[in-house]
Order: structure tokens, then C-alpha cells, then sequence
């Protein structure tokens, strides 16, 4: 919005001329996100705990530790980080770039998913909230309508091969496509509802996910601004993705907001980020990554989402087969706590996990 506002006096005004750079505009998203999420924390927070009196509902087969510690804590602090990506994107971004609107469609869509999950947890009293059935037609729903969205941009796009849009690039070599011609519409759906479940799993201790999810957005900001620049995707060796540059700003904001949360977030939590964050922030990721073409990188950048959902995969399947659990908890998070393991041992190692899986992912770039 700056930039269609500003750009016009910028011949009178040099300084309005950085509204040109991608890299400072994202700065300024990154900036007015934290601001908004650091500032507007603390009486949203007290909000929550009038409207939720109780909190969130707590699994009561967990942890004993667990149960008691995180009673009474309120949710939806999601809606937070929200507010803070919608604003520093609006703000900074260039609004006619229709990659930034298919992002936010889903974001907001998911959040929404997410919010009515959270409201029905906290009136009715139980951790069931909404039919998991139901969130999984919703989400594909709305991933389904993002990835038709961003296949027709790509596919329109000028000096974009035939049948990139809907063919999926492989890390580490060159000139290797895999086309899925229109099943791509069902692995891009996949994709955006898998990432969502899975950073939504791993939102089980205080700033678990928050911090895996903000080293993602800062690597595929990375990524967003170099497959969207003709120059550097050429010298990288990367498939050119027109136009997806300005999803940097996106994950300028998404960093800032979830920076502020985590400030609220941060052991002991004030606040928990529900459905309406993790789902929102997960189905984000997973848009940006089909949207730079970088889907299978999403796998490795994000693995300790990937290891989470596994996890869950892995002891139901186990238990319906043989009657046997593979883990004393899952998500695994709660096995290590189930074996004595101390939250915050958790949460760093778990941070420090995501780090190296980041690092190899980026490194994807380059090793080609």
C-alpha cells in the first residue's frame, strides 16, 4: 500500500525511492508486524483471560507435569500473529502482486478453520473441537482454490516453460522435473493441508512451534526473493518463479508477528497460539513453497514437522494393526516428556533440530 501511495512523490522525495526494494520493504513488514504483535500482546492476553476463564482445554492423558502446568492458560493468541502478517503485508507489500493475495487467502481461510476449531474447544469444555473430517474438507477446499490460483499465474507467466507450473523440481539437481500435469492440483492440496496438520501437531509445548515455523519463513523468504529475481534464480541455477519475489514481504511480516508472540509465548506461556495460529502459519508455508516451486525443500526445511506428523502416523498405525504404541506419547514431543525429559530440554534441542534441517534445505540452492 506504501508503495502505491509513496512511489508517485518519490522524483520530490528521494527517500519514498527505497520503496523499490523488495529487501526494505520486508524489513518494514518484518518491523510493523513485531511492533503490533509486542505492543497489542499484552491486552489481547488479558482479554483471552476474561472471555476464558478456564483456558484451553488440556489433554488429561499426557504428562501429569504437563496438565498442571498448562492449565488455565488462555488460546487463539493465533489471531495475534494474524493481525500482524495481514497488516505488515497490506502495509508493505505491492498489492497488485497476486501471489501476496493468494497467501493471505489461505492464511486467513486456515485461520478461520482454526478460530472455530479454538471457539468450540473453549465453550464446550473439550479438546475434541472441530470434526477433523470437516477441517481436512475445509482445508482442501481452500488449498485446492490457492493451487489452481497459482498454477494459472505461473502458467501465464511470460519466459515460463510448458508444464512448469504444474511439474515439481527436485532438490540438488539442475534440470530435473517431475510433471504431474492435473494431478498436481491434488499434490499441491496435499502439500498446503499436510504442512498446515503438521506445524499443528508440533504446537504442543511452550514455543515448540513457533520458532521452527519462523526459521521456515526467513529460509523461504530467502528462496522467495532469489527464485523471484531472473539474475540470481540464472547464477543459482533455479527455475525462475516471475513475480514470487514479493512474498519475501509476506515472510518479513510472518517473522515479525511470530517474533512478537513468542515474547508471550516463550516458557511459561501467557498465551497459546490454537488452531488459529498453528493451522494458519502451516497452510502459509505450504502455499509459499508450490508458489517458488520448491515443495519437496519444504520437506527438509520443515522436517521436524514432518518428524512430528510421522510420529502420530507411525503409533496409529502401529496400535491399529498390533495393538502396540511405537512411542509412550505422540506427537513425540510428549514421548520425551513421558520420559522425564525437562520442557525446556525439549524445545531448545527440538529449535536446534530445525536450525540444521533449515541449513541443509538452504543449502539445496547451491548444491546442484
Amino acid at each position: 500500500m506504501l508503495e502505491w501511495l509513496l512511489l508517485p512523490y518519490a522524483e520530490d522525495v528521494a527517500i519514498f525511492n527505497l520503496l523499490n526494494y523488495i529487501t526494505f520493504r520486508t524489513g518494514g513488514a518484518l518491523m510493523t508486524a513485531l511492533v503490533i504483535a509486542i505492543f497489542g500482546g499484552a491486552p489481547f492476553i488479558r482479554w483471552l483471560k476474561k472471555k476464558q476463564r478456564e483456558g484451553q482445554p488440556i489433554r488429561d492423558d499426557g504428562p501429569e507435569r504437563h496438565v498442571i502446568e498448562k492449565a488455565g492458560t488462555p488460546t487463539m493468541g493465533g489471531f495475534l500473529i494474524l493481525v500482524g502478517i495481514i497488516v505488515g503485508t497490506l502495509l508493505w507489500g505491492d498489492l497488485t502482486n497476486q501471489y501476496l493475495w493468494v497467501v493471505l487467502f489461505v492464511t486467513v481461510g486456515f485461520g478461520g478453520i482454526g478460530f472455530i476449531d479454538d471457539y468450540r474447544k473453549v465453550t464446550q469444555r473439550s479438546t475434541a473441537g472441530l470434526s477433523g473430517w470437516i477441517k481436512l474438507a475445509l482445508q482442501f477446499a481452500i488449498g485446492g482454490i490457492a493451487v489452481w490460483w497459482m498454477t494459472n499465474l505461473l502458467g501465464e507467466a511470460p519466459d515460463v516453460p510448458d508444464g512448469f507450473a504444474t511439474s515439481v523440481a527436485l532438490p540438488f539437481f539442475k534440470d530435473v522435473l517431475i510433471p504431474l500435469g492435473p494431478f498436481f492440483l491434488l499434490f499441491g492440496m496435499f502439500v498446503i493441508a499436510g504442512s498446515s496438520n503438521a506445524v499443528n501437531l508440533t504446537d504442543g509445548l511452550d514455543g515448540l512451534a513457533i520458532v521452527p515455523v519462523m526459521i521456515a519463513a526467513a529460509s523461504f523468504g530467502f528462496i522467495a526473493y532469489i527464485v523471484g529475481n531472473a539474475i540470481f534464480a540464472d547464477y543459482l541455477q533455479l527455475n525462475f518463479t516471475p513475480g514470487t519475489g514479493e512474498l519475501a514481504v509476506f515472510c518479513g511480516a510472518l517473522l515479525g508477528a511470530s517474533l512478537g508472540f513468542l515474547w508471550y509465548n516463550a516458557p511459561p506461556a501467557m498465551v497459546f497460539m490454537g488452531d488459529t495460529g498453528s493451522l494458519s502459519l502451516g497452510g502459509a508455508l505450504g502455499t509459499i513453497a508450490i508458489a517458488v516451486k520448491h515443495e519437496i525443500v519444504l520437506a527438509i526445511i520443515g522436517g521436524l514437522f514432518v518428524l512430528e506428523m510421522v510420529s502420530v502416523m507411525v503409533q496409529v498405525t502401529s496400535f491399529k494393526l498390533f495393538g502396540k504404541r511405537v512411542f509412550k506419547m505422540a506427537p513425540i514431543h510428549h514421548h520425551f516428556e513421558k520420559m522425564g525429559w525437562q520442557e525446556p530440554t525439549i524445545v531448545v534441542r527440538f529449535w536446534i533440530i530445525a536450525v540444521i534441517l533449515a541449513l541443509i534445505g538452504l543449502s539445496t540452492l547451491k548444491l546442484r
